[in-house]
């Protein structure tokens, strides 16, 4: 997984983190998305997700379209793609033209959705606020030095559908994602089927591992 770290898509992956941590809270109103996830379905939606650097006052955005149950997850963005089937990673980097393989270790993965879903970190504080708009605000503090984020806010609407996710790191930085049309659906063989791009070179790193 230190290949895909290394990559722009760990920004991009902040949001399936999130989600996937959202899912497990105890409150009445996620008890439904928390049971659609158990149940095999699938979330999938365009996204926009901005990075703010306070150090350096970049703005990055990235774009593109997820899809994520609960032991995968595919990310399509631009001509990149990345898909982690559960027991093999794959990242295409189109910048490169090139595929590179690794064998998926859910342990070395601070992504994986299967951890995600076991709950929210105990030092998480939890809230949650009614819209005026339908839905829910949940917020989750954490004052441990050690978390990842020192706040999150989780945004679902009337469905329990995620809309919005706002986090803030522990240097500060600002990440938001906004979800366009999100939905679930049901899963397929083919879904999470990675589509190897024609003549790109392909660097299988499984061997290497053992």
């Amino acid at each position: 997984m230190k290949f895909l770290k290394s990559l722009d898509y760990k920004i991009a992956l902040l949001f399936t983190l999130l989600i996937a941590s959202a899912v497990k809270i105890e409150a009445q109103s996620l008890d439904s998305l928390r049971a659609t996830f158990e149940e095999g379905d699938v979330f999938t939606s365009e996204f926009e997700h901005l990075y703010k650097d306070t150090f350096t006052g970049e703005n990055q955005t990235t774009t593109g379209t997820i899809w994520i149950d609960s032991n995968q997850y595919k990310i399509i963005s631009g001509n990149s793609i990345m898909v982690v089937d559960g027991e093999v990673s794959y990242v295409y980097d189109s910048t490169k033209d090139r595929v590179i393989i690794s064998e998926y270790v859910e342990e070395d993965d601070d992504f994986a959705p299967s951890r995600m879903l076991q709950g929210v970190d105990s030092s998480y504080t939890i809230s949650e606020q009614s819209l005026d708009e339908g839905g829910v605000r949940i917020q989750m503090v954490s004052d441990d030095p050690f978390s990842v984020f020192s706040e999150v806010f989780v945004s679902l609407n009337e469905s329990g559908v995620p809309q919005r996710i706002e986090a803030i790191d522990q240097v500060e930085n600002e990440l938001i994602t906004t979800f366009f049309d999100g939905r679930f659906i049901s899963a397929s063989d083919t879904l999470f089927r990675f589509p190897n791009p024609e003549g790109a070179e392909v660097i299988d790193l499984r061997h290497e591992s053992r």
